[in-house]
């Protein structure tokens, strides 16, 4: 295994237990092993010496003192590098407040959930502009991918019950830059709001609750292909020359996207070769459609499949309009699976408070992981100069434009 060039590096010289004087060095060899210093706490110490300054009239003095440098949470004792890591053991390495703080324990350290709740919070608050900053920008791009998925949230008004709501992700594939937004329920109402002044191109698993937004002369809808497929891959152990005719028509459309990508195809470049390669594959199979589904019990496997398919055909084939548009969905699927590790470690979120929360964050560490930003880096940073930063030019601080 190759070791990462970026690390740094230990040097250890061993020489020989024997005496060497007089000998002449022929080479050396050399044995890397990777290695970890565990993250430690300490102490960051402000010491501001006080100075008395003598008043131009010699009768008066007055204190001197440089000031403080402002911290993410005023008089807070907690440094924006732990502040970033406890955010990031939470919603990235999806580790619960309980466990953070028995591993605090064994540093000697006693931090209360409460505090620790306590600054998350304050976290939130302060980054509260640059998320909305960052749902403008999402919003503002011409073509989203859009998704959802559950979470259980306690509900006040019964204790120890838990009620369903949603996270909602919208993804945009030109910029990497990803946005959840929390709701109560799985309805329409959470992106109509949210989406109501969205213009171009929207592409959806193709669950109901989207079809209106296809009714809209400012939107296109786009399906899902990877969706389309499964209904024939369940189909397979049912009906297999059928479901295997299928599965090879939508291989060959992958095949073709996997061609445009290797060959790191511009958009328009991209978009002639689909007319060319992917539209006739596109209208072969779906005339097969309309003919396989007259001729299969309409509950079967592959009746279900093709009952799937042809009422969303002119949607799945509208990915050919534009050569920025992504063949599938599985873009913003990726991006909920931190939530679906979440779920099994904390379970659901405390309030509707602490869902949104988690919208927050899981907005800001997706776009870092599209961007390939450390999360981490990212947040210490951001943590260390948006107390001060102007609102104007907050922009500046999302994870696709930080310089780090």
């Amino acid at each position: 295994m190759a070791l990462p060039s970026h690390l740094p590096v230990e040097e250890i010289i061993i020489e020989p237990g024997e005496d060497t004087t007089g000998m002449k060095c022929i080479g050396r060899e050399v044995t890397d092993q990777l290695e970890l210093v565990p993250a430690k706490l300490y102490i960051k110490r402000y010491i501001r010496p006080k100075y008395i300054k003598q008043g131009d009239d010699g009768l008066t003095c007055h204190g001197i003192i440089a000031p403080l440098p402002v911290f993410p949470i005023e008089k807070g004792i907690a440094g924006p590098g732990l502040l970033a890591q406890i955010m990031i053991d939470k919603f990235v390495d999806h580790l619960p407040v309980y466990r953070q703080i028995e591993r605090f324990k064994r540093e000697q350290v006693r931090l209360s959930a409460t505090t620790i709740n306590g600054w998350q919070e304050a976290v939130c608050n302060l980054l509260a502009p640059l998320y909305e900053t960052l749902k403008h920008r999402v919003l503002s791009q011409g073509y989203l991918q859009v998704d959802e998925t559950p979470i259980q949230v306690l509900d006040k008004e019964k204790k120890g019950k838990t009620h369903r709501g949603y996270h909602w992700v919208y993804y945009s594939p030109i910029e990497k830059t990803v946005l959840f937004d929390y709701r109560d329920g799985r309805s329409r109402e959470g992106p109509s709001i949210l989406l109501k002044d969205f213009i171009g191109y929207l592409q959806t698993d193709g669950y109901k609750v989207y079809d209106p937004f296809g009714d809209r002369k400012s939107i296109t809808l786009l399906n899902c292909m990877a969706h389309a497929r499964r209904g024939f891959e369940k189909a397979l152990e049912y009906d297999r020359p059928r479901a295997e005719y299928a599965m090879g028509m939508f291989q060959k459309l992958y095949d073709i996207e996997r061609r445009a990508r290797q060959e790191n195809m511009t958009p328009a470049e991209r978009y002639a070769l689909r007319l060319d390669q992917s539209l006739p594959l596109l209208n072969e199979l779906g005339k097969w459609m309309v003919e396989t589904w007259k001729n299969v019990l309409p509950k079967s496997p592959v009746g279900k499949a093709t009952a799937y398919c042809i009422p969303r055909w002119d949607n799945l084939m509208n990915y050919l309009h534009d050569g920025s548009l992504e063949i599938d969905n599985n873009f913003a699927e990726n991006a909920i699976r931190p939530i679906a590790l979440g779920r099994k470690n904390y379970l659901f979120a405390g309030s509707a408070r602490g869902a949104e929360r988690a919208a927050m964050f899981y907005s800001f560490f997706g776009t870092c992981q599209k961007n390939n930003v450390n999360p981490y880096h990212w947040l210490k940073k951001v943590l260390e100069v948006i107390p001060e930063y102007k609102v104007s030019k907050l922009h500046e601080l999302l994870p696709q434009n930080l310089k780090l």
